[in-house]
This record gives C-alpha cells, structure tokens and sequence, in this order.
C-alpha cells in the first residue's frame, strides 16, 4: 500500500513549489518580472511554515501584498542600477536609423513625405526635398521621421 501523502497538501510546500515554478519560468521567459512573484510566494511560504493556521484568504492576501512590494522594490531597483547593454538600441528601430541615409520616395517637406528605408517605405518630414534626393535621417516623431538634407560636397 503506498502511504499517505498528506505533506504534499502543506500550504507551505504549496507557496514555495510556486515560488520554484516561477522562478524557473522566469528564466524560460525572462522578463525580469516573474521573479518578483516567486520572491513574494516564497515569503508566504516562510510565513505559512511559521504560523501553520494562517487560513487560506489571509495567504492570499499575503502574497497579492508581498508581490506588489516586491515588484515595487525590482522597479526601484532596476530604475536606479540599470543593467548596462551591449546594444541599448536593440529595441528601438527609428532610433537605429538616426544618421542613416535614405532616398525620398514622395517629396518630403513640413507636412508630408515618404523616404525609403531598406526595402520599405516611412512617412517623413523636414526641408523641403524631390523624389529621388537623397537625405539623412536625424530623428522621429512617432513613427514619422525626421529627415535633413545632406551637405554639399565641397569640391576644393
């Protein structure tokens, strides 16, 4: 006969099984997120082993409190040792393209335009400049971009 397993329906056991899943989760998914909760989910697990007739609302209760401290703490933290990347850019398409120059599609001035940029196509604005000029991108609005004209060449 196999025995009773009654210490796996241990509120305790319970929180940190949890705590360990999101933990793991956390590092399938990572989203620097996760791992808040499985702190908060351990501490309730910590907490319920401490005083075992805690009931069920008041861990609940419990872990909503910890995981909003928690995540409160991760923000704060994150805000003011941010991690360093090799490629801070890696998610900001228009700002990857500040500097790059491109070919006006539709003439480009304060109100309207397009540029190609590779193989598509982005609205555009700044001086005034004829289809098939070439120009240089110097920012966005949104997704418009910002576009100057390029210098000209000096022939000394």
């Amino acid at each position: 006969m196999i025995p009773p397993l009654d210490w796996l329906q241990h509120p305790a056991l319970l929180w940190l099984i949890a705590a360990v899943a999101l933990a793991i989760a956390e590092l399938v998914v990572p989203g620097v997120f996760l791992v808040f909760l499985a702190a908060a989910a351990a501490i309730i697990g910590a907490l319920t082993l401490l005083f075992p007739d805690l009931p069920a609302a008041g861990q609940l209760v419990g872990f909503a409190l910890w995981s909003v401290a928690t995540v409160t703490i991760g923000r704060r933290w994150y805000r003011d040792f941010p991690v360093q990347s090799a490629d801070p850019l890696l998610n900001d398409r228009v700002a990857r393209l500040v500097g790059e120059v491109v070919t006006v599609v539709e003439p480009v001035s304060d109100h309207a335009g397009r540029v190609r940029v590779g193989d598509g196509e982005w609205p555009a604005r700044g001086p005034e400049a004829a289809a098939g000029t070439r120009v240089r991108i110097t920012g966005a609005t949104g997704a418009t971009l910002r576009v100057e004209p390029l210098p000209a060449l000096s022939r000394d």
